[in-house]
């Protein structure tokens, strides 16, 4: 039995679904883009993002494009509404209210990770079948759970997160749109709608930044949004994860090599493969444009080769020599520069 069906409750019954296709993810656009420009304005107190020996920025910025997010998915998601979408939705607000409240309060690491676990295994109890095997409970536990936490480590330059999120979740409202469900469609248009208005403040050079109340639920919907459309059968396991693989793989290479070297690797730092390049004289724009090619790539590959089996595991395995290829360059470019050669 599908996690989300097709049966669209909405205010506008009355209008058609491909009307809806392109004025449900215009709401979300105006949605961000009024609530960020209002904020900017310093009407309320504002969390901050202050520059340290770990950051790629010199100046004090605001750290609310998370909020703008929520804000235009919430308008979209008012005007149209599916029960189906509930668990997704509750799961993403939860986890941007607790990261709201880190931005603002700076919260434990180990505390951010027990509401992390607790949000997700909320999620997976209420669309898990009961039948499920306990590993496989547990397996989709710590993956959306890494998932959460990964894209939060790659929001670290002007905009980076935000072009992974509106390339990605359009990818994603394109199959689901092709595959007929229209309310999963609907979501992941609006989010990337959002995020498209949250980049005009964040796009080098960025006014704001997104936060971890934008970042961390992005995250967790790239993740849950990935496992509901492999249970529907709307694509393959691997799909998701060469869409998103950009931001999975860097973030993922970069923790296990801190980890080897027994460093904390959660702790914030300036090792990743990204901002290891803007260390070495890449600008954030030229950053930005490159992975926004990249993550086309990945996502139009991953969108073409969805039904032809036998290509799935040559492309797994085209991407995987890519990035070998990539991540083996930059170290040996930075050992260069590090030795003064």
């Amino acid at each position: 039995m599908p996690v989300l069906g097709i049966e669209c409750r909405s205010a506008c019954k009355y209008v058609s679904l491909p009307m809806y296709f392109a004025l449900i993810p215009l709401a979300a656009f105006v949605g961000c883009y009024l609530s960020l420009a209002w904020l900017l304005r310093g009407s309320v107190r504002l969390p901050l993002d202050h520059a340290n020996a770990r950051s790629l920025h010199t100046q004090v910025t605001p750290r609310i494009g998370g909020v703008g997010i929520a804000c235009g998915v919430t308008l979209a998601m008012s005007v149209y509404w599916s029960q189906e979408l509930a668990a997704l939705l509750a799961a993403g607000f939860a986890l941007a209210l607790v990261s709201l409240l880190d931005d603002y309060l700076d919260l434990s690491a180990w505390l951010r990770l027990l509401a992390h676990l607790l949000v997700v295994a909320l999620f997976l109890a209420i669309t898990l079948d009961f039948s499920v095997q306990w590993w496989f409970a547990l397996f989709m536990l710590l993956a959306l759970t890494w998932m959460t936490n990964l894209f939060n480590f790659m929001d670290g330059t002007d905009g980076l997160a935000g072009g992974m999120a509106l390339l990605g979740f359009a990818a994603y409202a394109w199959i689901a749109w092709s595959g007929g469900n229209f309310p999963l469609a609907i979501l992941c248009s609006s989010v990337s709608a959002a995020v498209l208005a949250f980049l005009i403040f964040n796009f080098p050079p960025a006014r704001l930044f997104m936060g971890d109340a934008g970042a961390v639920p992005l995250g967790f919907l790239a993740g849950a949004v990935g496992f509901v459309g492999w249970h529907d059968g709307l694509w393959h396991g691997i799909t998701p994860l060469v869409i998103f693989s950009p931001f999975i793989v860097d973030a993922t290479a970069t923790l296990l090599k801190r980890g080897v070297a027994s460093e904390k690797f959660w702790k914030a730092h300036r090792s990743h493969y990204y901002q290891r390049l803007v260390r070495m004289g890449w600008s954030h724009r030229r950053l930005a444009l490159t992975e926004y090619v990249l993550m086309s790539a990945t996502a139009l590959s991953g969108s073409l080769y969805l039904d032809q089996t036998e290509y799935k595991w040559g492309l797994v395995m085209f991407w995987g020599v890519f990035y070998v290829a990539v991540m083996v360059a930059v170290d040996l470019r930075w050992r260069s520069a590090e030795s003064g050669i």
